[in-house]
């Protein structure tokens, strides 16, 4: 008779319910077991309650039949079918044992295939991580060989490993998913899914190399934010990879190139800027260079100083720099006076309430700054040079003009006034020589000079505005005198009246420094003293100084900038600068005297200011 076999398992005695024979479409319970991927530690084992989907479970045999299906069986297994099929090993002999507990032959035959499928679930387990199809057969496969032994050892372990390998599966595949879409140290970013795998399976080869590919993509991403002058995000992002290996040389690498990348822009940057500043209208280009530079540089860095150094100065003078020497060529094929950079700054100018000696004319004391740097005559003009442009302009200054001018005379010790005194003429109305300071010429004199040394350069010359003569004499000082608070100069400071200064005739001044003596009676040489701070001579000495002011009566209102304070048909001008027969107080940094515009004398000589 035909009988409905229902397998039972033999070791735990439950009867299973019955299903059709018809083999269901493969389920696939790796892609299951990504969806729900379990906590992390051990996992669970779940044990079968009906037989796996596809075990087809009715078989029709007869007593008589059992002989058949018992060498179908056996020829199934020696083919490797297992449960497959209706035919195939394992649904035949549980069919022969649901009629026939006791049979050996089915007994032993099941047996072989229980162990037939743990041997192929092994072997499916050893296949390359990636084969996610053998993972899925043996799955199957041990879902069956549970279901033939719920609770036999070997079947129970291999379980317990194939859901673990669905697991590191599962993680895997999920963490190489968050690498593909950047998401690298996040939470719930690749390096966790990874880091999740190697805690169940130290030495899982595709987790290993899941968290060098984060490594990776740390170091690129830091690379690619460094290539994009974000150097900030780079290093943020190189320490993130370096958080995942101790002393990783991978990470140390790139921090080298990625500060060899800072390095070419920042030189990059300062080339760039440094060929701004070659065209007129670069400046601005430059800065904001500079500006890109100071977002990526160390502080300190030697790229940026250059180019903010280069700015500053192309800013305060141009092609220039603070404290070069430097003479404009002549038409003529001669060379103008020889001129030195003043650096920019500012400075209190005029006399404090409190000053000895001082006046209200020098008050009040207020702040000037120049923003930028001025070249100026490093020694006041000389009688060579004035008498080129004499020559040169067919020019009759005012004392050739008038025949005469003030001198010093020796037989009275007083200044009077002489015929035939001019430019050539010394203080005492003797010849000069060429390197003598010109005397003898009037503001108007000096501003022909001027002129036609702009014409014959093609630069702008001019004389010093009142504010950048105080500037340049005190040269960084704020003393009362030029060389500070001290009632005596130091010595082979300048030409001044001395104590110790004898005239042709053995006079001696009679309101003089004390105790001093520089050796000339009379206006020096140019030059002969020793320079103060910004390496001009002469300022508060030698010869007094026109400047281009109008006299103004005070301070009141006087430009902030270091402008000329100039009012268009003045007389009267300004003289700044002591002289070789100033009396002490008329050598201070902050005395001005007002002159007639006209005035020629042996004590006012002049010097030059060129914009740069």
């Amino acid at each position: 008779m035909a009988l409905c076999a229902v397998l039972a398992c033999a070791a735990c005695g439950r009867q299973a319910p019955e299903v059709s024979a018809v083999v269901p479409e493969a389920i696939d319970h790796a892609a299951a077991g990504e969806a729900a991927r379990p906590a992390a530690g051990a996992l669970p084992m779940v044990l079968p309650d009906a037989p796996p989907p596809w075990v087809p479970l009715t078989v029709e045999l007869q007593a008589d039949e059992v002989r058949g299906a018992l060498r179908k069986a056996a020829a199934a297994l020696a083919e490797g079918r297992l449960y497959h099929e209706a035919d195939d090993a394992i649904p035949l002999y549980l069919a022969v044992l649901a009629l026939q507990p006791d049979n050996r032959e089915a007994t032993r035959g099941l047996r072989k295939a229980r162990a037939q499928l743990l041997a192929s679930a092994r072997g499916l387990l050893e296949q390359p991580e990636d084969q996610r199809r053998a993972l899925a057969d043996a799955a199957e496969r041990m879902a069956v060989a549970v279901y033939l032994a719920p609770e036999g050892k070997p079947e129970l372990e291999l379980q317990q490993r194939v859901q673990v390998a669905r697991r590191l599966l599962a993680l895997n595949r999920a963490g190489e998913d968050a690498l593909r879409k950047g998401r690298f140290d996040e939470e719930g970013g690749a390096l966790a899914a990874f880091t999740e795998v190697l805690a169940l399976d130290p030495g899982n080869s595709r987790a290993r190399q899941g968290v060098a590919a984060v490594e990776s993509g740390l170091l690129r991403a830091a690379e690619e934010a460094a290539a994009l002058a974000d150097f900030d995000a780079a290093l943020r992002l190189l320490d993130r990879a370096a958080k995942i290996r101790d002393d990783a040389p991978t990470v140390a690498d790139a921090r080298l190139r990625i500060e060899a990348m800072r390095m070419a822009q920042l030189a990059a940057l300062r080339d760039g800027g440094l060929r701004d500043l070659t065209s007129p209208k670069g400046l601005k280009d430059a800065r904001e260079k500079l500006e890109r530079a100071l977002r990526i540089a160390r502080p300190g860095d030697e790229a940026v100083a250059v180019l903010r150094q280069r700015i500053e100065l192309a800013a305060h003078y141009g092609s220039f720099r603070p404290g070069q020497v430097f003479t404009d060529a002549l038409l003529d094929g001669g060379r103008g006076p020889q001129m030195i950079v003043v650096p920019h700054g500012g400075f209190q100018m005029g006399a404090t309430n409190g000053e000895p000696g001082a006046v209200d004319a020098e008050r009040p004391q207020h702040y000037v700054r120049f923003e930028r740097g001025f070249a100026m005559s490093i020694t006041e003009v000389t009688v060579a040079e004035f008498g080129r442009f004499v020559a040169a302009a067919n020019a009759r200054p005012r004392a050739v003009r008038r025949g005469h001018s003030v001198v010093y005379d020796e037989r009275s010790g007083n200044f009077i006034r002489r015929s035939g005194v001019d430019w050539r003429s010394g203080y005492n109305g003797a010849r000069a020589t060429p390197d003598d300071p010109v005397m003898h010429v009037s503001v108007r004199d000096a501003e022909a000079y001027a002129a036609w040394l702009s014409e014959q350069t093609g630069r702008y010359y001019r004389l010093p505005s009142e504010a950048e003569f105080e500037y340049a004499l005190r040269a960084g000082s704020t003393g009362r005198y030029p060389w500070g608070n001290a009632g005596v100069p130091p010595e082979g400071s300048g030409n001044f009246t001395g104590g110790e200064d004898v005239s042709p005739s053995g006079r001696h001044w009679k309101n003089a420094f004390v105790g001093y003596g520089d050796g000339y009676w009379g206006a020096a040489p140019v030059g002969r003293f020793r320079a103060n701070a910004w390496g001009l001579h002469d300022m508060a000495g030698n010869l007094s100084e026109w400047v281009a002011d109008c006299w103004h009566a005070s301070y009141r209102r006087a430009p902030a900038d270091g402008a000329a304070w100039y009012n268009p048909g003045c007389r009267q001008r300004v003289v700044r600068g002591g002289n070789w027969a100033n009396a002490p107080e008329q050598t201070r940094a902050a005395w001005r005297l007002s002159q007639d515009s006209d005035m020629t004398s042996a004590r006012i000589g002049f010097r030059l200011v060129r914009g740069i």
